[in-house]
């Protein structure tokens, strides 16, 4: 069934999930990849206004708009054969929900919701989630600046619920084009 505000429905799958108690790329980038294995989740319960149980940026004020991220998993794969290295994690990008399927990108400043079986998950889109410094040196070198444009967005949640990795139900206030998951999205040129 349709839900009225959000018109457009989507079959994705979520390929990652990510929630951490610590930082993991703090300070400069560093040789070596920091252990992230117990930050990959099977599963995670979202809060509406407080963000993702476990995280660390759950409940601040700060992050109220930024309470989790979301990625298209096709914008690492895009990445990765424009510099030519094979497959790259995009786990290794440190947001919280990797989707496959979906044009992330065009969810900027939009309401969406995500159904992966446990319930509708309803999250309002927000600013890009730029790419750090440290994506050199987790993904490949390039990986800062390629991704530039494509690296997902910052959501607030606003309905309380639990994603699951596999096949989920994607909801949209606007269409999307999920032969473009992977494109980024480039500022207009400035006037002069």
């Amino acid at each position: 069934m349709a839900v009225p505000d959000l018109p457009h429905r989507y079959d994705v799958e979520i390929v990652g999930l990510v929630a951490s108690p610590a930082h993991r790329y703090d300070g400069r980038p560093g040789g070596a990849v920091p252990e992230q294995a117990a930050d990959r989740r099977e599963e995670i319960e979202v809060r509406a206004g407080y963000g993702v149980v476990g995280d660390r940026y759950a409940g601040r004020p700060a992050h109220r708009d930024a309470q989790l991220t979301v990625l298209a998993a096709e914008a690492v794969e895009a990445l990765a054969a424009e510099l030519g290295t094979g497959g790259l994690d995009p786990l290794l990008t440190r947001r919280t929900v990797v989707l496959r399927g979906a044009e992330v990108e065009a969810l900027r400043g939009a309401e969406f919701s995500l159904d992966s079986g446990a319930g509708e998950v309803r999250l309002r889109g927000g600013r890009p989630a730029h790419p750090c410094a440290w994506l050199d040196t987790v993904l490949a070198p390039g990986a800062h600046r390629g991704l530039r444009g494509r690296a997902g967005i910052r959501c607030a949640a606003l309905a309380d619920g639990v994603l699951r990795l596999g096949p989920a139900v994607l909801r949209s206030a606007v269409p999307l084009d999920p032969a473009a998951a992977g494109v980024p999205v480039r500022p207009a040129p400035r006037r002069r």
